[in-house]
């Protein structure tokens, strides 16, 4: 049986680098004395631990189990911390006993990493990767329990259709996992209308229809305030409102003015506006370059030429955000944040932010520069090709007249041919160069970023970690290794890892129980070997396909189908990816997608923008001349060009922000509406108001200080000497009536 394992420490014993033997055996001391101290923490703190040896060089696996004793100590903790915090919880004073309510494995794993890796001065143990005390600590991870996993996954069925019950998610990964999956099915379920919608104008109405984007706006406003209320209502019966109260320090926090804090975000600004303008002009003239140099060029090779752009942008841009990326993460680091949630945010908001950019620039430049402007560009691309061959001709010319032998006629026979040859490498006549502008340009787009990029990240997701795994495998020398958890290898040669009780080079007989923990082993070592599971790529595609469909599918009202035939998919690759793909993730407890919510709604807010543009803008008219280009036909205002386009263009300019003010507007009427429907008299806001207040009342009544449910004041215990003097007064008080006295007086008095 397999011993159980709470979490699993990755400690580094070696640094993996070529050292002198002076420097090796001081590194050794040090591993030593930091190890020691490791399980000495452990043990102190009421918990198992054991070093096993793992499967890399200079690796120790630090095995943790939490005893049942200090369990309950940890959850009776929890529960005070949250009653003091105002978090709805149950009784703090009352007992616990685990073997009668054991907690859900979420919960438990959850008490005990928070216990490890919470700062002392928290009431934790301080052990935490990235803190200073313990730099050979890793990574702290978690153990999967496939037999959930493999149940979770078979459950998927098409009767389902993906909308599977969460509290099982959550009692199995936590809060913030069953929050995300919430939110995939609810965006999914929400799509499906305005899916039907879509396809209905994309094959009965006309393009840019403003109906279509009324109804889409409408759409984003309502699907951004209801999952507002929805996740208010998950927290509220799943115990997590208000969680952030309770949430740990960070261990590199280090206490700060605020004012210095403030300074260092302001000093963050000036940098993330570099890399956003570097990577708005590399995508400014990667566009240019694809969407016209490469129209006009007839050379040699020019129907490859088209993909240049296309490699060096995928080549390119995955360098320039891994860079920004880690350039964010040092940001934020110095910024010096308190909570990982603030932490989180800050790092969210710097790294899809640039993220967005990429993704939605491409669209823009094509709606409001290539159709708009098109001919003008293309005219200015031609006059500064013509301009550099006649330059490069010049100085060819130059050059035969100094060093050729052969004066005049010969050097202008060669200048004539250089000439020749440059410019017939060229689009020279305007009219061919404007029927090469695409009409469809802003439709294929849309199409390769719904369909195309999504199908190349589930791939990504789902088949690439089994490529990766299967060529790691063949580097070990095991063969492909593409079975499944817990699986020995197929064919090939394994390496083996001695345990303390093995002499190297050799293989004894070992009982059965030795060959169990062999086998409890090699799984931990292909956990360890697993990348950490980070919620900010899931997230960061649904937020970003809700902006393609927002945003964009007045392009192409096909978009929603595509986004909810993805998304189909997703609910179950992204469970696939976390039972098979990745580590367990760790489990937290959370009230709010945080700041995806932001995102969501300034997508919304664009969209606003963005939609009334393009339906202003690119109307289809069936009023223009006989002999206007193929891109003028397809579009109302753009067919005159020129300062009339420019003009048009400060128009629609004035639409948008027209139509920035109606989405507020909007905005507020749909809150107020949802508000009403979906949470004002439910059960959940009835149980928010009460919960609080039925704790207080439990918990008051357990002390004796009074009976609030009856509005009775709790007494001491009465001895008999009071009783018997309060007797005596109550009798006397009785006995004499003053009011027919009084009314006697008065009569006299008449």
């Amino acid at each position: 049986m397999a011993p159980l394992v709470d979490l699993v420490l990755v400690f580094r014993s070696s640094s993996g680098k070529v050292l002198s033997r002076p420097q090796a055996r001081e590194n050794a001391r040090q591993a030593e004395r930091q190890y020691t101290e490791l399980l000495d923490a452990l043990t102190k703190g009421g918990l198992r631990g054991v070093g096993k040896r793992g499967e890399n060089d200079g690796q120790l696996l630090v095995l943790v189990s939490c005893p049942q004793d200090t369990l309950v100590r940890l959850a009776h903790r929890e529960r005070h911390s949250d009653f003091v915090c105002g978090l709805p919880t149950a009784n703090p004073t009352a007992t616990l006993d685990l073997d009668v309510s054991p907690l859900s494995p979420a919960d438990r794993l959850r008490l005990v990493h928070t216990y490890v890796t919470s700062t002392i001065s928290d009431g934790g143990l301080g052990i935490a990767p990235g803190s200073a005390d313990w730099d050979r600590v890793e990574s702290i991870m978690m153990l999967h329990d496939y037999a959930f996993n493999d149940e979770w996954i078979r459950s998927w069925t098409r009767r389902e259709l993906g909308f599977v019950t969460f509290d099982k998610i959550r009692h199995q990964f936590g809060e913030a996992i069953a929050l995300y999956f919430a939110f995939l099915s609810y965006y999914t379920k929400y799509l499906i209308a305005i899916s039907l919608v879509g396809g209905y104008f994309y094959f009965f109405g006309e393009p840019y229809n403003a109906v279509y984007s009324c109804i889409l706006l409408l759409w984003s406003i309502a699907f951004v305030e209801s999952w507002r209320i929805r996740q208010r209502i998950l927290s509220v019966r799943w115990g997590t409102r208000g969680s952030f109260r309770v949430e740990k320090r960070r261990p590199q926090y280090v206490p700060l003015a605020w004012w210095k804090k403030d300074l260092r975000m302001i000093a963050n600004l000036p940098v993330l506006m570099l890399f956003a303008a570097v990577l708005a002009a590399l995508l400014t003239s990667m566009f240019v370059f694809e969407a016209f140099v490469t129209e006009l060029y007839t050379g040699p090779g020019h129907r490859f030429v088209s993909f240049a752009p296309t490699i060096i942008v995928s080549v390119v841009l995955p360098r320039f955000l891994k860079i920004y990326h880690g350039s964010a993460v040092s940001l934020t680091n110095w910024e010096n944040h308190a909570h990982q949630s603030t932490y989180d945010t800050s790092l969210t908001l710097k790294t899809f932010s640039l993220a967005a950019l990429a993704d939605y620039v491409g669209l823009a430049l094509s709606a409001f520069v290539y159709v708009p402007f098109g001919e003008e560009v293309m005219a200015v691309v031609q006059n500064f090709i013509e301009r550099d061959a006649s330059r490069h001709i010049s100085v060819a010319s130059a050059f035969y007249s100094r060093f050729s032998p052969v004066k005049s006629v010969a050097t202008a026979q060669a200048a004539a041919g250089a000439a020749k040859y440059t410019v017939g490498m060229w689009e020279q006549d305007v009219v061919s160069a404007r029927k090469k502008l695409s009409p469809t340009r802003l439709q294929d787009q849309m199409f390769a970023s719904t369909v195309t990029n999504q199908v190349v990240n589930a791939f990504m997701e789902v088949g690439l970690p089994y490529v990766l795994r299967g060529l790691d495998s063949l580097r070990r020398g095991r063969g492909l290794g593409l079975s499944g958890h817990g699986a020995p290898p197929a064919s090939g040669k394994k390496k083996r890892v001695s345990f303390e009780d093995q002499p190297e080079g050799s293989e004894p007989e070992k009982p059965a129980d030795g060959r169990e923990e062999r086998v409890f082993m090699e799984e931990v070592w292909r956990q360890v070997d697993l990348p950490d599971y980070e919620l900010f790529q899931d997230y960061s595609e649904m937020v970003t396909q809700f902006g393609y469909v927002a945003l964009w599918s007045t392009i192409w009202p096909l978009a929603p189908v595509m986004a909810l035939t993805n998304n189909w998919f997703e609910l179950r690759s992204d469970a696939f990816k976390i039972a098979h793909h990745v580590r367990r993730p760790i489990p937290a407890r959370t009230d709010t997608i945080g700041p995806w919510l932001d995102s969501l709604s300034f997508l919304a807010w664009l969209a606003a923008l963005t939609n009334s543009a393009l339906v202003y803008l690119f109307r289809p008219s069936d009023h223009c001349k006989p002999l206007a280009t193929t891109l003028e036909r397809k579009h109302l205002h753009t067919a005159q060009g020129g300062a009339d386009a420019r003009q048009l263009l400060f128009t629609a300019l004035l639409v948008a922000l027209a139509a920035s003010h109606g989405y507020i507007i909007a905005r507020v009427i749909v809150r107020h509406v949802l508000e009403r429907l979906l949470w004002r008299g439910s059960v959940e806001e009835r149980e928010a108001e009460h919960v609080e207040t039925v704790v207080k009342e439990e918990y008051l009544r357990s002390l004796g200080v009074a009976d609030v449910a009856s509005g009775k004041a709790a007494r001491r215990e009465a001895t008999p000497d009071d009783v018997a003097d309060d007797v005596a007064e109550s009798e006397s008080f009785w006995l004499y009536d003053e009011g027919l006295d009084e009314l006697l007086r008065g009569t006299k008095e008449q």
